[in-house]
């Protein structure tokens, strides 16, 4: 069986966790707190980074868009990666939105500051840093909202892995309660459908352990 290495509110680990669930791919999860810095850990991926995918023929596999597109191109049903050039340049710019500066602005700010540290034992949360989060998300919420009023999906007229990547960092900053839906109609239309998708169950089924997920969280009506 197929091992992911993985932190639940890590949002590059949902990402894999959620191709993997398209895909009707069987794998099992490994929990795993990277600032502990495991020998063991280290040993699968020398950045010390989760996800890490270790295939049933023990080939390794690290970073969340690497894994993604591994398994896209040797998994085609259904398809996350568009056929043409532009459809995938498309996507990856998406992808890169997301997990470049979504998650500078807002995961990092909300989700690193609030959890990481705790779990971490890393030092107090950045109460400045918070606040630029919340300021920043609105922004993001609004281009989000932008794309939605013009295409099915985020980067066209079917799901992709920009769709995938946006939901993983949205259901961490979710799991808190800290998304503003009700100002963002558009975002909280497309997400209400993205989390209704099968492969999102699991992870609004995840539970941390002295830290529960907000009371709308697993809800699929908000």
């Amino acid at each position: 069986m197929r091992i992911l290495h993985h932190f639940p509110l890590c949002p590059f680990s949902r990402k894999v966790r959620l191709v993997l669930a398209e895909k009707k791919i069987d794998f099992e999860v490994e929990l795993e707190r990277p600032w502990e810095n495991r020998p063991e850990f280290l040993e699968l991926n020398a950045a010390g980074e989760v996800p890490v995918l270790v295939e049933e023929a023990g080939t390794i596999l690290a970073d969340g868009t690497a894994i993604a597109e591994y398994l896209d191109e040797l998994h085609r049903d259904p398809p996350l990666l568009p056929a043409d050039p532009q459809g995938r340049a498309e996507v990856r710019r998406l992808v890169g939105w997301f997990d470049g500066k979504f998650h500078r602005e807002v995961t990092l700010a909300m989700v690193g500051e609030k959890v990481v540290k705790r779990l971490g034992q890393s030092g107090e949360p950045d109460s400045r840093l918070i606040r630029a989060g919340y300021a920043a998300i609105h922004r993001h919420l609004e281009y989000l909202g932008w794309l939605t009023e013009r295409r099915t999906w985020l980067a066209g007229s079917h799901f992709t892995l920009a769709d995938i990547t946006a939901a993983a960092h949205l259901s961490c900053v979710d799991y808190l309660g800290d998304v503003p839906w009700d100002s963002h109609g558009g975002a909280r239309d497309w997400y209400a459908r993205v989390k209704s998708r099968p492969s999102f169950r699991a992870l609004l089924a995840d539970q941390l352990p002295g830290l529960h997920p907000a009371r709308h969280y697993a809800d699929l009506d908000f």
